[in-house]
């Protein structure tokens, strides 16, 4: 890399320069903002004057935090502007990725609300994760609601908080004040472990510690972390057996506790004839402490194509209607070998269900307008299957077929799974289906199979990064 202590400037043409020494330290901020941390170290290396610039946490990592997220989230509120923006700066590098939506691999867990869809976007001083489900009001309406609260405490730890039940207003008020108050029976402490860019988990922080006292300036700080965690910056944060506030820690489930119960059993096991009582009794309290988790394990992938482009015009997430007559997502995906496969995104007990496509072609030419006689009364005799608000018109013209006009046509060549298979008049579901997708002249498109009547209009979930329709979930 060229160093930027040499950057020079020629004025007016007369051969005079302008070294970057030279510059203002505003202008120099400004340049070195754009460069990554590990430029920022080889630049500190190039002089001897620049190592105090490099390492001026409230000038240099402020002016690299803004220009990145500045127009995102407010940078001076996180961690109330007590922590130092080089951790910031390295927390918001790994945060940012999750920015979009993520689809749940596997089952959802039993008992608990688990969203198939989430959603993540910058707040003022915190990251959240809405679970995203379609309205059941008969409308094309997304209905957002609570799941994952992502920010750091002042003393520069991760808080990591779900809401397993959408309560709006927990995490709200949560968010809005940065204190945490009262939050045992309702929220649960998380960890977000990060495995590549793709793919995450979510997993309870059973080493969360919350404060049960009642005294007015304890009841402040609302709950407490053990010792056992770690702040990013590579710090514990505090000494051993305090946590963040100060205060000593005195959940059993503490790193120094564990220690010390691993290292007396491996002992007494060794030494003492009540080794077995001894293991019996740990393993007893490890199970009970099992046993009071709120929330189990759960993997999330990132949908990385969720929005359409010029050459995917089918690619993204769109919302229509189910085989159970109820609006639903799908998910329109090229694959490798140029095919286009659509699957559905829902809750469903049946494992494999939101697996298998809807529809999958190998055909991605497009038939230009003007079309055939035989394609256009193809179309007109057909359905258009759409919430039952949206379908109410007049004369039984449905809004949307009746404001788009068919711009595209491309023929479905492969089915494995018809969207209403009791509206197809028989019971067979065979490999092969013939169809046709019809896409309209603002980008939205509706499909359908020869053998039956009706198009499955779909609309966009969301487009420039924001939910379309979005419908707030005010929880009881």
């Amino acid at each position: 890399m060229a160093s930027v202590r040499d950057l020079s400037l020629s004025i007016d043409g007369t051969g005079c320069s302008v070294s970057f020494i030279d510059f203002p330290e505003d202008v120099q901020l400004c340049i070195l903002s754009f460069l990554t941390p590990a430029d920022i170290a080889t630049f500190a290396c190039t002089s001897k004057r620049f190592v105090s610039l490099c390492k001026d946490d409230g000038k240099l990592w402020f002016a690299m935090c803004d220009r990145r997220w500045g127009t995102k989230t407010q940078i001076k509120n996180w961690g109330r502007g007590r922590i130092s923006y080089r951790l910031l700066y390295k927390t918001l590098s790994e945060w940012e990725n999750l920015i979009g939506f993520w689809r749940r691999s596997g089952s959802g867990t039993a008992g608990t609300s688990s969203p198939p869809l989430v959603f993540f976007e910058w707040g003022s001083s915190f990251l959240t994760g809405s679970r995203v489900s379609p309205s059941t009001t008969g409308t094309y309406g997304v209905v957002k609601a609570p799941f994952l609260w992502m920010s750091l405490s002042q003393e520069g730890q991760v808080l990591n908080f779900l809401d397993p039940d959408g309560r709006s207003d927990m995490l709200g008020d949560f968010a809005s004040s940065g204190e945490i108050e009262c939050l045992e029976n309702d929220l649960v402490p998380v960890n977000v472990s990060f495995m590549g860019k793709s793919h995450f988990v979510v997993e309870e922080d059973l080493s969360f510690a919350y404060s049960n006292s009642n005294t007015p300036e304890q009841s402040k700080k609302g709950i407490r972390r053990s010792s056992s965690t770690v702040s990013l910056s590579g710090d514990d944060g505090c000494g051993a057996g305090e946590d963040v506030t100060g205060s000593e820690i005195g959940s059993p489930g503490s790193l120094p506790d564990r220690l010390m119960s691993e290292i007396y059993q491996h002992f007494a096991n060794r030494t003492s004839p009540v080794g077995d009582r001894s293991s019996r009794r740990q393993r007893r309290k490890e199970k009970e402490r099992q046993s009071r988790r709120k929330w189990e394990p759960e993997h999330f992938v990132k949908i990385v194509n969720c929005s359409p482009t010029p050459s995917r015009p089918l690619q993204g997430l769109w919302k229509g209607i189910y085989d159970d007559m109820n609006l639903g997502f799908y998910l329109v995906a090229y694959d490798d070998i140029g095919g286009i496969a659509c699957r559905r995104i829902w809750n469903s007990p049946e494992r494999f269900a939101s697996y298998g496509p809807v529809f999958w072609t190998s055909n991605t030419t497009f038939v230009e307008s003007p079309f055939s006689v035989e394609e256009e009364n193809l179309y007109d005799s057909r359905v258009h299957l759409q919430p039952l608000a949206e379908a109410d018109s007049i004369d039984g013209i449905p809004p949307l077929a009746e404001s788009n006009v068919v711009s595209r046509i491309l023929f479905i060549n492969s089915s494995f799974d018809l969207v209403i298979p009791h509206l197809s008049g028989t019971t067979a579901n065979p490999q092969g289906v013939e169809g046709r997708i019809w896409q309209y002249g603002d980008g939205t498109f509706g499909f359908g199979f020869l053998r039956d009547n009706f198009i499955v209009d779909l609309r966009h979930v969301s487009k420039n990064g924001c939910l379309l329709d979005a419908i707030e979930f005010r929880g009881d």
